[in-house]
């Protein structure tokens, strides 16, 4: 027996990252840049939405190695109470510049059909 809520939520998950991808612009990745931390746009805010609906495994977060000093990117493993894993992206000097560069990374897995 088929589960076709699996079916529809398959074609519900498609379908929004169809919708979420044509919103993907230079524009919108520049205004990102300029301020990953807001006020957002209607589009980078509906990008941005998406993005936050992954799973929690393989997530990707800003850790502060130094707080206000150096910031690097980790993954989350999904398994409580275990540290994410450190990746070898950076050091970044500000937390926007981190938080920039999990949005291009999204970005990269999105349009790869990753995420």
């Amino acid at each position: 027996m088929r589960d076709r809520q699996l079916e529809v939520y398959g074609l519900f998950e498609r379908r929004a990252t169809e919708r979420t991808l044509s919103l993907l612009s230079d524009e919108v990745i520049a205004e990102h840049e300029a301020n990953p931390a807001g006020p957002h746009s209607d589009a980078l805010q509906r990008v941005l939405r998406h993005m936050r609906r992954a799973p929690i495994p393989g997530k990707l977060v800003i850790v502060a190695v130094r707080p206000w000093e150096e910031y690097r990117l980790a993954a989350l493993t999904g398994v409580h109470g275990e540290a994410p894993e450190v990746l070898d992206d950076g050091p970044y000097a500000t937390e926007e510049e981190a938080m920039h560069a999990v949005f291009l990374r999204r970005v990269a897995d999105l349009r790869a059909g990753v995420a």
